[in-house]
């Protein structure tokens, strides 16, 4: 069989498609632009935050505004009762200061009369030195006949008329315990165990104008010395100054009560 004669067949050259050329990349966002945006973004934040304030401003004072008066009421009532409890507790505290300053003051004022009746008794225990106004007295014995009776009878003259503090001879300090004795063996006197000679220097500590006459009326001591043939002078003295110290003597059979 004859071969069919061919049909020529068209050739379809497909044509390439056109390429399209590529955008250009847009360009990058200028510095400027870019602060407008944050200004614009802070000034919304800052807008918002002051709407906020506003608005809690706004409830805080519509929360009291809402109120009932009866409510209101209650509130104030329960302000004037906090108020009077903070008003007691400082009543309480000024009343607790107050008498911690009074006890204070009360235990100060006691400690001082104590430690000034201590200083008292002291001077008149001859445990320490004194120093005030007195009176001298210089008592002469030529005849070695001025004994310790008539020292004794001085002294007592000197306590009666309100001596708070005396010495014989600078160093025979004279306190309640104190006894007198003639040392027969040297004619001079004994006075709690000290020997003294005469002249016999007695200092006393006290009011003058009181002490010197007790010693120098008629038919006291002073008339007593002159007739046993010694002198007997007095001094009144603005200042006296006596450093000797009576010998401390525990008691054997008194005791103080507790």
């Amino acid at each position: 069989m004859p071969d069919a004669e061919e049909t020529p067949q068209e050739t379809i050259q497909d044509t390439p498609a056109e390429t399209p050329e590529p955008e250009s990349a847009p360009a990058p966002a200028r510095p400027a632009r870019r602060r407008s945006r944050q200004l614009a973004t802070g000034a919304l934040l800052a807008l918002l935050a002051f709407t906020v304030t506003v608005q809690l401003n706004q409830d805080e004072a519509d929360s009291y505004q809402n109120l009932r008066s009866v409510e209101l009421v209650e509130l104030l009532k329960t302000l004037d009762a906090t108020n009077g409890r903070l008003t007691e507790q400082i009543d309480d505290l000024t009343a607790t200061r107050d008498d911690l300053r009074s006890s204070t003051d009360a235990s100060e004022t006691a400690q001082n009369e104590a430690q000034r009746r201590l200083d008292d008794l002291a001077i008149l225990a001859g445990t320490v030195g004194a120093t005030g106004p007195g009176v001298r007295l210089t008592l002469t014995d030529p005849t070695g006949t001025v004994g310790a009776s008539v020292l004794l009878d001085t002294v007592q003259e000197l306590r009666d008329a309100g001596a708070e503090a005396i010495v014989i001879n600078g160093h025979a300090r004279i306190v309640a315990q104190t006894w007198f004795a003639d040392d027969v063996q040297s004619g001079g006197v004994l006075v709690s165990g000290q020997r003294v000679e005469a002249p016999y220097v007695i200092e006393a500590i006290g009011d003058p104008a009181t002490m010197a006459p007790a010693i120098d009326f008629r038919g006291g001591v002073a008339d007593r010395v002159e007739s046993r043939g010694g002198t007997l002078s007095v001094e009144r003295l603005d200042s006296i100054t006596i450093t000797a110290l009576a010998d401390v003597v525990t008691p054997e059979y008194a005791r103080g009560d507790s």
